[in-house]
């Protein structure tokens, strides 16, 4: 249906929700260069007052994908729970995002509330709100997830330590590893993004990580960030895989291009779980998302490229994962241009992602032929620990030198631990004294000793 809206001497006039959400969406470049974005300021301001004024329930009657034509509409639609939903059934967009940013909008509230919420819905209240309302609001949400630790505790953070090396070298990898364990990184997870997809390299990737971790018993868990289909035939054989990882995104179309459907998803959570190689929860799967996957795949169905990145959510949040990082810089600026773009994008998704009930990281970065700098990251990640992010990467110098492309590093973590008290996962915190790489007070030990000593226990 048709949406208007007035200024002044011009009615402004929106074809349907798609073309109202698109038109209401913070600048970005994916949106132009799909066509769908709002050609003036003044068009966008139109767009957000009608948004404003539209009730809640209108995105449970109004597709912007057809259901008859992507499961992951249908997913949406035929999993929302109505009686989560019913606190705010009555509420307009406007109505929601004053609700969000009052006292009644609490922690445990919004756990319950979750599954009452689509992806559009959340979306659409994000593009009403400033960046202080993202962080406000994305702070009350605790979402806890298990595996060998405990993640998403308030007051923590943790990391997911990022050994990539170009020629998938195991030494190279254990030297970043080792690195990274030493700077009290590595509680999210230890995940390796393989250069190679020969099977033979990631079933050995597989059997490294797990003699590190088992080797130092360290509570963590490994994930070599290959394809959903390789790795489960890996669990066939019997290797020995703790997460399962898969790249998904927000249409049928789109995670169609990346060879996975909601089917070999849950083919694969079955898998994992059936191995029970977690020791405190069964949390198997980690997700990686990234606004402009479906437009850079053409299956965007003309939907903002922000709303596409909620619709992922919905899948991620169908399989109770460990773990959901959205790369938000990584696919380039065609998607988002610079600094202020790729910002205003990693606080939507944490957000949306955090509402929704999702572990939600981000790995705060940019491509090198980006309009953004190293200060623009600096930037972000402060405002995503002000959030309550649930992880971060931790990569060598944050240069990955073998995806090239800019990250945070271990050094980054620490300043934003130091910067807001953070801890990390109680399990792993608890190793690293034990170990003696960290005091009783939780802060790495200054001492060479147990540094060296670890290292040699590692490296032996």
């Amino acid at each position: 249906m048709p949406y208007r809206h007035v200024i002044g001497p011009k009615t402004y006039l929106f074809a349907d929700l798609r073309d109202l959400l698109a038109k209401a969406t913070p600048p970005r470049s994916g949106d132009r260069l799909a066509g769908i974005a709002a050609g003036t300021a003044e068009e966008t301001v139109a767009a957000r007052m009608a948004l404003a004024d539209l009730p809640l329930k209108q995105f449970l009657s109004e597709a912007v994908v057809p259901y008859e034509d992507d499961e992951v509409t249908r997913l949406i639609v035929d999993s929302h729970d109505a009686v989560a939903f019913a606190p705010v059934a009555s509420q307009t967009v406007g109505e929601f995002r004053d609700w969000l940013l009052s006292d009644a909008a609490t922690p445990s509230v919004l756990q319950g509330l979750a599954r009452g919420l689509t992806p559009e819905m959340v979306a659409g209240v994000s593009k009403l709100m400033r960046n202080q309302d993202l962080i406000l609001v994305a702070k009350k949400c605790e979402i806890v997830t298990r595996f060998r630790n405990t993640i998403g505790l308030r007051g923590r953070m943790s990391v997911r330590l990022q050994p990539n090396h170009p020629f998938d070298d195991a030494r190279g990898i254990t030297a970043s590893i080792l690195d990274g364990l030493l700077l009290g990184a590595g509680d999210a997870c230890i995940g390796i993004n393989p250069a190679s997809d020969d099977p033979a390299v990631i079933g050995d990737l597989v059997r490294l990580l797990d003699s590190i971790i088992t080797r130092i018993d360290a509570p963590t868990q490994g994930c070599i960030l290959t394809h959903v289909t390789t790795t489960l035939d890996l669990m066939a054989k019997g290797l020995p895989v703790d997460l399962v990882f898969q790249s998904i995104a927000g249409t049928q179309a789109a995670n169609t291009s990346f060879g996975v459907n909601l089917a070999i998803l849950k083919e694969a959570r079955e898998a994992a779980l059936a191995l029970k190689r977690g020791t405190v929860g069964n949390n198997v799967m980690y997700f990686e998302t990234g606004q402009g996957s479906a437009l850079s795949a053409n299956a965007h169905h003309g939907v903002d490229q922000q709303t596409c990145e909620a619709r992922a959510y919905a899948v991620a949040r169908a399989f109770d994962p460990l773990l959901v990082n959205s790369v938000v810089g990584f696919i380039g600026p065609e998607y988002l241009y610079d600094g202020k773009e790729i910002i205003r994008a990693g606080l939507e998704d944490h957000f949306c992602g955090k509402l929704l009930g999702l572990p939600l990281g981000v790995d705060v970065c940019y491509t090198n032929h980006a309009e953004a700098d190293q200060n623009d990251m600096d930037n972000l990640l402060t405002l995503l620990a002000a959030a309550g992010v649930t992880f971060i990467m931790g990569v060598p110098g944050a240069d990955d030198v073998m995806l090239n492309y800019q990250s945070t590093s271990f050094h980054d973590a620490l300043y934003v631990r130091d910067l807001f008290g953070l801890k990390r996962a109680p399990e792993f915190d608890d190793w690293l004294v034990r170990v003696g790489l960290a005091g009783k007070d939780f802060r790495l030990s200054p001492s060479d000793l147990p540094r060296l000593e670890f290292a040699a226990k590692l490296t032996d």
